[in-house]
This record gives C-alpha cells, sequence and structure tokens, in this order.
C-alpha cells in the first residue's frame, strides 16, 4: 500500500464563518463608531469569530495530536504558510508606518507645520509606553526560554516560561488599557490621532491574539501534546510574538519617541 506524506483536509465550515464573522466586525465596527447603527452586528462579528477559533483549533488537534496527520513535509509546508502570512503582516504594518511618516515628516499647513499637530499633547514615551516596551521584550525572552526548555526535554521550566509569557502579554494589555484611557487625543482628532490609534491599536490586537494563541499552547504544553521534536504549534505562535514584538520596537522609535 502507497503511503503518501501530506493529507486533504476535510470539507470544513470554518473558513466561511469565519470570513462572514470578519466582514460583520468590520462592518459592524465602522457604522457602531459613526454612530450608524447599534453595536449588534460588531458583537455578531466577534461572536462568530470566537466560535470559529474555537472549533477550527479543535479540528486541527485532532489532526495533528489524535489522527498524526501532521508529517514532516505537512510540518514544512506549515512552517512556509506562517511565513508567509507573516510576511503578509509586515506588509500590513508598512501601511500604517506610511501613512505616519507621510504626515509627519512634511506636515501640512492645516496641522500647523509642525508634528504633533498644534492642539496635541503626544503621550510621554518614558512612561508607560517605556514599560510596555520592557514588558513585551521581557516576554521575548521568555518565550525563547520555553522554545529551547521544551527542545532540551524541559517540559516543567518550559512550562513555566510560557506562563510568564502569556501573562507578560496581558500585562501589556491592560497597560495599553489604561494609556488609551489616559490619553489626552482620540482616533478622531486629525491625522496624529488617527494613525496612533490605529497602528498601535492594530498591534495591540495582534499582542491579544498573539496571548490567546500562546495561551491555547499553554494548554496544550500541559497536557502533553508536544514533545522536544514535534511541536510546530508552539513554534508558530513563538514566531508570532516575536513578530510583534520587532514591531513594537519601531511603534516605540518612531511614533512615541520620534513623534514625541
Amino acid at each position: 500500500m502507497l503511503r503518501v506524506s501530506f493529507h486533504l483536509v476535510e470539507f470544513s465550515p470554518w473558513p466561511l464563518t469565519g470570513s462572514a464573522g470578519a466582514l460583520f466586525l468590520t462592518v459592524g465596527l465602522g457604522a457602531w463608531m459613526h454612530n450608524y447603527a447599534s453595536s449588534l452586528l460588531m458583537l455578531l462579528g466577534l461572536l462568530m469569530i470566537s466560535v470559529t477559533m474555537v472549533y477550527w483549533w479543535r479540528d486541527i488537534l485532532r489532526e495533528s495530536t489524535f489522527q498524526g496527520f501532521h508529517t514532516l513535509n505537512v510540518s514544512a509546508g506549515m512552517r512556509w504558510g506562517m511565513i508567509l502570512f507573516i510576511i503578509s503582516e509586515v506588509c500590513f504594518f508598512f501601511a500604517f508606518f506610511w501613512a505616519y511618516f507621510h504626515s509627519s515628516l512634511v506636515p501640512s499647513g492645516e496641522l500647523g507645520s509642525v508634528w504633533p499637530p498644534v492642539g496635541i499633547m503626544a503621550l510621554n514615551p518614558f512612561h508607560v509606553p517605556l514599560l510596555n516596551t520592557a514588558v513585551l521584550l521581557g516576554s521575548g525572552v521568555t518565550v525563547t526560554s520555553a522554545h529551547h526548555g521544551l527542545m532540551a526535554g524541559l517540559f516543567k521550566e518550559s512550562w513555566v516560561s510560557l506562563l510568564m509569557t502569556v501573562v507578560l502579554g496581558v500585562y501589556f494589555t491592560v497597560l495599553q488599557g489604561f494609556e488609551y484611557y489616559e490619553a489626552s487625543f482620540g482616533i478622531y482628532d486629525g491625522v496624529y490621532g488617527t494613525t496612533f490609534f490605529v497602528a498601535t491599536g492594530f498591534h495591540g490586537l495582534h499582542v491579544l491574539i498573539g496571548t490567546i494563541f500562546l495561551g491555547v499552547c499553554l494548554v496544550r504544553h500541559l497536557y502533553g501534546q508536544f514533545s522536544d521534536s514535534h511541536h510546530f504549534g508552539f513554534e508558530a505562535a513563538a514566531w508570532y510574538w516575536h513578530f510583534v514584538d520587532v514591531v513594537w520596537l519601531f511603534l516605540f522609535i518612531s511614533i512615541y519617541w520620534w513623534g514625541y
């Protein structure tokens, strides 16, 4: 019997529900922010995305852990898929940096020919932003420690390091929430408010997603679903987390420090 090293995934409703949820969330969020409608459509989209994440991850866990479909060739293909996904995320954030520098390098007369624009009190980069930088850099160290511990067979030490990473991710999100609450400007305050909150807000969303990603890996690690040689789910989460760290460094240097 010929045994192949790849598999065709079963028919799944989750790409459709995930796409529909993203559409409802985007349209609902835009309508809610412009006071065109209530938040029901936005909440429906968020619910659909949450359900899709839970059940799609469940199916992937079955394929990899219990059915053994994730062979070495399949894992290699998934690695390339994750690499291409991160490249697409780089392009995503590049657009935000382009918008920021397009407006800040040569401020127009409407902005007072200065940056930050007249009337905008920028956040001090050496308060909460600097603390958040230390938090994310520390989380990068702990997630790397967890990876090395896993490869060395030190599963308890690896689990503790991964738990610390998740805690630091939650701490970062809480600090950024307080920062937004205390800010003297909003997303509606011209080009500065828009570029600031869109860039840092999408990064905060990626931190939240990465924290959930690592949280799922934490539970899987607890149930012994990772080995020292087969743990791509954790590797993908670690790659994503390092990408989030690097983006934050660019945000801190360009938007918080240079734009102060």
